[in-house]
């Protein structure tokens, strides 16, 4: 019986290291008015946007729409917390199908960049 219990736990295990791997995570960074990333292209998966303050003066932020409705925000993808200056903040997990999207940020305020995912 703890043999099988042993084999359960060391499945689950793995399970959960391969699962983890699948998450990558994007780095993109803000200055004033602008993302120094211009366009992203990613392959469909699962995501974590980590944002990087960089000298803004204040609080920024950080929102993904699909490019079609722009408006429909993805919510996981908004950082968990206002990015300080000089600081990083993430996201949640976001899965992306194929499509184009854009991400932009409504507070420092930047123009409305391209990810395409393929």
């Amino acid at each position: 019986m703890k043999k099988v219990i042993a084999i359960v736990v060391l499945f689950v295990g793995f399970a959960f290291t391969a699962n983890a791997q699948k998450v990558k995570t994007v780095a993109l960074e803000q200055t004033p008015g602008e993302f120094t990333q211009k366009k992203i292209t990613l392959s469909e998966g699962t995501y974590i946007f980590e944002i990087a303050n960089n000298n803004v003066g204040h609080n920024v932020g950080f929102v993904l729409a699909p490019k079609s409705d722009t408006k429909k925000h993805i919510k996981e993808a908004y950082v968990t917390k206002p990015v300080a200056n000089n600081s990083k903040s993430t996201s949640k997990k976001v899965t992306l199908a194929k499509g184009e999207y854009v991400y932009f940020c409504p507070l420092n305020p930047t123009p409305q960049y391209t990810l395409v995912v393929e």
